[in-house]
């Protein structure tokens, strides 16, 4: 994806555009295309010292500077107290394929800088590449040095900071702790000039201004390195910042160099020719990432806050593992999460540095079978699923039908209810201090039609591994009577959102959709077409469905704010990318998997490719106001968005694209 001077004819146009790099353990690094820094979590080196969390900001930014005969030229760019810094004035182009590339003109010197991250460590490559002019020149490259928990802001009052200098070379790290807990930032070139307390004070981050949030942060400037070059001098300058204290490989070039090769040869292992498949795959890398409490692979939620949850994890699950040919982080996956069902339930988080895990989820366990199909009808991994995961299944449904945590179980009419009206359990589970935002303890559509589905797998699994004694296709039919005489609204033509103590939330929401889009799906024919009719209508939209329809009495459309505001958004008309996959995947169910219906769903799914020109390039962002013009909010990278859209359009719209990738697939 190519940018230009059009993309930041403005400071306030070129801020909206963001470029993210991930390191496979949670480490990240993120700016915005004009290299200005609006988010707290906006930086070159965001660690992670305890895969895939405890992500620390280490380095916010390097400012570059160009003198020539005197006149310094600065190619940064932030707001301050002290106003905005133009640098972005001098740059010309921006390229973002896997790693941003970013070219910069001063008078007739030409510099292009690439930015890398080194996978499976924490550490971040800047490579520069300078073909001077007709003068001698000096580079001058200051970093920008932090060490704080990445959701938090610095104050220069609390900051005291102690480095080791040499040559070329700097190591700072924070008073009071060893110097693991810092940052070595070396220069392949030039020399290293020491400053002392010196700080860059109140930088200010527009977005978490719009938040509500503390916007100003400080940073420590160690010194800066300044690089000489003759007249007509070409020269390649590699900057590594890194947790490391010794670092390995100094060659920048041909470290990132071995970062491309990865991600291109990932993509191309997938086995897709087409660019919008091949994009999806690459966005997808980011978000499978290693565990350390675990040893074994899992999936970020989101950049840049979120860590790996159980529900978004097995939602994501079919569209990151499966649809890009990652088979094996598919069974890790799965295994792992296996390991920590407790009570028949999946964990909600992961255990970090001897935390137990949270388990305040109904349907997390359920999307883990959908997973656990997916995979089968993937790979026909019977063997492995059998043997090793298949005690687990009954395991869950056996909890969910005696009783279990949480006040989750089947009731008399076969139908699953859950929790109270002070817990939050299903996906739209936004509580504020006392505040339940959106009240969906009972029995929620979406959780019964996931319980049915997962009876639905049991009782095929069981005939196929020989179990005949089990009674889950008598307890399916059973759910899915009740379901069909307890949900379906006469009046509205649709599904009723949630029964609670016998009464009935009939509110428009999404959540329905899934009765008709999961493997096994509860309602069908003319009932079907109505309810994915009734999501068209109402909760469509160009980046997916709103979470409320517009006429409801508490929709609201734009997500903007302080925490109250954003969270009373959240689910109450806020635009969910993640669902448009669903929504495909009934829509193709609903009225058939022909050519005009093909056609339809790639209308949907269209302007995806436009998006991920926008905000985070080349991902898909969390959500989206419910309100015209549908602006990006939230994580601007979100798992399940990219892997739904992924999904939908590999399985659904083009299902014969990857025959020979997956010879297994069941469609």
């Amino acid at each position: 994806m190519e940018f230009g001077k059009p993309d930041w004819k403005t400071y306030e146009q070129g801020i909206q555009k963001e470029w993210l790099i991930t390191n496979g353990t949670g480490g990240y690094a993120s700016s915005t295309i004009i290299g200005a820094n609006t988010r707290r979590y906006h930086g070159l080196l965001i660690a992670s010292l305890n895969p895939p969390v405890n992500r620390c900001m280490l380095l916010s930014k390097i400012d570059e500077s160009v003198i020539v005969d005197g006149n310094t030229h600065e190619l940064c760019s932030y707001e301050s107290s002290e106003g905005i810094k133009h640098g972005y004035h001098y740059l010309e182009r921006v390229t973002v394929k896997h790693l941003p590339v970013f070219n910069f003109r001063v008078e007739d010197i030409f510099i292009e800088k690439k930015i890398s991250m080194v996978y499976g460590e924490n550490t971040v490559v800047i490579a520069y590449h300078i073909i001077n002019g007709l003068r001698d020149i000096k580079l001058r490259l200051t970093p920008l040095v932090n060490c704080r928990d990445h959701h938090e802001n610095s104050n220069k009052a609390n900051m005291n900071f102690r480095q080791q200098c040499s040559l070329r070379s700097v190591v700072v790290f924070p008073e009071g702790y060893d110097n693991r807990n810092g940052v070595n930032i070396f220069c392949s070139t030039g020399s290293f000039v020491q400053e002392k307390d010196k700080y860059l004070v109140n930088m200010e981050y527009a977005i978490e201004r719009e938040r509500g949030l503390n916007s100003k942060d400080d940073h420590y400037i160690p010194g800066y390195f300044d690089i000489k070059l003759d007249a007509g001098e070409e020269k390649y300058i590699s900057v590594l910042a890194t947790t490391e204290r010794i670092i390995k490989n100094t060659d920048g070039r041909a470290l990132i160099d071995a970062e491309e090769k990865r991600v291109e040869t990932l993509v191309d292992s997938s086995g897709y020719i087409d660019g919008f498949a091949r994009q999806l795959v690459a966005a997808s890398d980011k978000f499978i990432v290693a565990r350390q409490s675990t040893g074994t692979k899992t999936i970020i939620a989101g950049y840049p806050w979120f860590t790996d949850w159980g529900r978004d994890t097995m939602i994501a699950f079919p569209g990151l593992t499966l649809a890009t040919g990652r088979f094996q982080d598919a069974r890790e996956i799965l295994h792992t999460f296996a390991r920590y069902v407790k009570n028949g339930l999946v964990p909600n988080m992961f255990p970090d540095e001897g935390q137990e895990p949270i388990y305040n989820t109904v349907d997390a366990s359920l999307w883990y079978f959908e997973a656990i199909n997916k995979y089968l009808q993937y790979t026909g991994d019977h063997e492995y699923i059998k043997n090793k995961l298949f005690g687990i299944m009954n395991e869950i449904i056996h909890a969910y039908a005696t009783g279990t945590d949480f006040g989750i179980k089947m009731d008399r009419d076969g139908l699953i209810s859950a929790g109270d009206k002070t817990t939050q359990l299903t996906w739209m589970d936004v509580k504020v201090g006392d505040w339940v935002v959106t009240p969906r303890h009972g029995k929620a559509v979406e959780i019964n039609a996931l319980w049915y589905n997962a009876l639905k797998i049991m009782a095929n699994l069981s005939e196929k591994y020989g179990y005949t004694n089990t009674n889950y296709e008598e307890m399916a039919s059973k759910a899915k009577k009740a379901f069909i005489d307890s949900f379906w609204n006469e009046k509205e033509q649709c599904l009723v959102d949630v029964i609670t103590e016998g009464k009935k939330d009939c509110s428009i929401r999404p959540n329905q959709i899934f009765a008709v889009s999961l493997s096994h799906h509860i309602i069908e024919g003319d009932m079907a077409k109505k309810v994915v009719s009734r999501v068209w209508k109402d909760l469509y939209t160009a980046y997916g469905l709103r979470s409320l329809a517009p006429d409801e009495k508490d929709y609201i459309g734009i997500y903007k704010g302080d925490i109250y505001k954003r969270d009373g958004a959240y689910h109450q008309g806020t635009v969910w990318a993640w669902l448009l996959g669903h929504f495909i995947t009934a829509y193709m169910k609903a009225f058939g998997y022909n050519e005009d219906s093909r056609k339809q769903a790639l209308r949907f799914i269209e302007p995806m490719k436009d998006h991920m020109r926008d905000a985070c390039i080349g991902s898909i962002s969390e959500i989206f106001d419910g309100n015209e013009p549908l602006l990006p909010r939230g994580c601007f990278a979100q798992a399940w968005s990219v892997a739904e859209i992924l999904r939908a359009y590999v399985e659904d719209i083009y299902p014969h694209i990857n025959k020979k990738l997956f010879p297994h697939r069941v469609n």
